[in-house]
């Protein structure tokens, strides 16, 4: 843990923060940072959460549409996502709240706003159906077996997190793991299954891809780009938790706020998750520069430089084994000719690793999603409706919201809609979350932060360009739900 300077509580509140809806916080000294090496892992959770859905599901399904021409705009959706990413740590490190706790403070119908964001895209079972077809894939168990598997994986993780003592612990270790499983295989697959002129085709063809984007929204529809766009990274409500991870790391103010904890296994604490304010003085002036520069290195290290390369290795690596195979349908059977091709263009042992590592990707975005649903959830209930009860703590928010999304996607898993149509769409339904807390974001940290800690400078522009990349569509998109109903994108 970092070093705490505990400087005597004069017991003024923070003239800084709103208290309109929330108590008002005290000032409170910014602990001491440490260097990168103790914060390493702070973005591993988003990162693995990313991992399933843009990265190996939506955008090399694309690929398989319409070849590489596409695929700088994913690169261009996880860079925007890692200054958004930022500005959600910049205020949980300057005041140990929440990203959504700050907007609550706001208005405190954002609270709700964003826990139904959380829940109502991630109740539909696209990556537990993905990840139980692939599943299928590797044991040859046939398409019928995928329910019942996607089923025992949801159950299994919200069983997992509720025995785990401190769940932030628990999760990064195995997160971590299935990183380095992953990694392993895209190391492997880039030397031995791609070649130098797809690599160049990233970089040749992007400017036809530009050039003819309305043609490519026409093939795959609105769903389908916007859905990628969102989730080239981790997408909707997931990004808000980053400011939970932070602050379950100890990085800046976090350091002060307790852990989510299992309630059958752990400590509780009832009292919710509500911050402090720096001083503006010299010294914590001094601690802010070091602990921003430390949580952009390890987020631009772990999140966007990973992220990047496993997105861009993948379409690559798609593109390399099966081409442009138009109409290949709107079920995962593009993930079977993949794993097929690179089974008769390498080895056989390749293509069952390429399911192992893709059904990795999978699980582990599973157990992301269950797990920041249920802290958003957790964290936003009890810093406003629930602030004063002496029983629902956020641990016990936490455990029933897995619960509840648990057995939700299992009954919804049985209903046999396809899961590239799942993922699609709860990646377009966080398109519009995006929009909305991109907004505010710029809001909050230009307006309720201390002088020394404020956006400002280039950081202020890019986020203004930020929150236009995920208005815009949203508002294009509005209008085509509107005059032209579901069928506008594809559906």
């Amino acid at each position: 843990m970092a070093d705490v300077v505990d400087r005597p509580d004069s017991g003024e509140i923070a003239s800084e923060l709103p208290t309109k809806y929330l108590p008002g916080v005290p000032y409170r000294d910014l602990p001491e940072p440490h260097g990168l090496r103790k914060y390493l892992g702070a973005s591993i959770i988003i990162l693995a959460t990313a991992l399933g859905s843009g990265e190996l599901i939506l955008w090399p399904y694309i690929t398989s549409q319409v070849g590489l021409a596409l695929v700088w705009l994913a690169v261009v959706g996880i860079t925007v996502q890692f200054f958004l990413n930022m500005e959600i740590e910049r205020y949980t490190l300057v005041t140990g709240e929440t990203a959504v706790t700050g907007f609550s403070r706001m208005w405190v119908g954002w609270s709700l706003v964003f826990v139904l964001g959380a829940i109502l895209p991630n109740t539909i079972p696209g990556w537990a159906s993905s990840g139980a077809e692939l599943f299928s894939f590797i044991f040859g168990l046939g398409s019928g077996a995928a329910p019942i598997v996607a089923t025992i994986f949801l159950v299994s993780i919200a069983t997992a997190v509720t025995l785990s003592p401190v769940i932030y612990q628990v999760l990064e270790k195995i997160q971590a793991v299935l990183v380095i499983i992953v990694l392993i295989f895209i190391t492997l697959a880039i030397f031995i299954a791609t070649d130098l002129s797809a690599w160049g085709g990233v970089v040749t063809k992007a400017p036809g891809g530009l050039a003819n984007i309305p043609t490519y929204w026409e093939e795959l529809g609105a769903l389908a780009i916007l859905g990628a766009i969102a989730f080239a990274g981790a997408g909707g409500a997931n990004n808000l938790c980053q400011s939970n991870y932070v602050r379950d790391k100890g990085m800046g103010m976090g350091i002060h706020i307790p852990n989510i904890v299992s309630p059958i296994t752990g400590e509780e604490v009832a009292a919710p998750g509500l911050g402090y304010v720096p001083p503006d003085t010299e010294e914590n002036r001094r601690r802010f520069r070091g602990w921003w520069k430390v949580a952009n290195q390890e987020h631009l290290l772990t999140f966007w430089g990973i992220g990047a390369l496993l997105l861009v290795s993948l379409c690559v690596l798609v593109f390399s084994t099966i081409g442009i195979r138009e109409n290949i349908g709107e079920d995962l059977a593009f993930i079977e000719e993949w794993g097929a091709g690179l089974g008769e263009g390498i080895a056989p042992w390749f293509a069952q690793f390429f399911y192992i590592a893709g059904f990795v990707m999978l699980f582990s975005t599973n157990v992301g999603i269950v797990d920041y649903v249920g802290r958003i959830t957790g964290d936003s209930l009890k810093v406003t409706v629930l602030r004063n009860s002496e029983f629902w703590s956020e641990s016990k928010l936490y455990v029933t919201t897995v619960w509840i999304l648990a057995i939700g996607g299992s009954i919804l898993v049985w209903t046999g809609i396809e899961p590239i149509i799942l993922l699609a769409m709860s990646a377009t339904g966080g398109f519009f979350v995006m929009a909305i807390y991109s907004t505010l974001l710029n809001l909050l940290n230009r307006r309720h932060l201390p002088e020394f800690a404020k956006l400002s400078g280039y950081r202020s522009v890019v986020m203004i360009f930020v929150a236009a990349f995920y208005v815009l569509p949203s508002l294009y998109l509005a209008y085509l739900l509107i005059t032209q109903g579901p069928s506008a994108l594809g559906i």
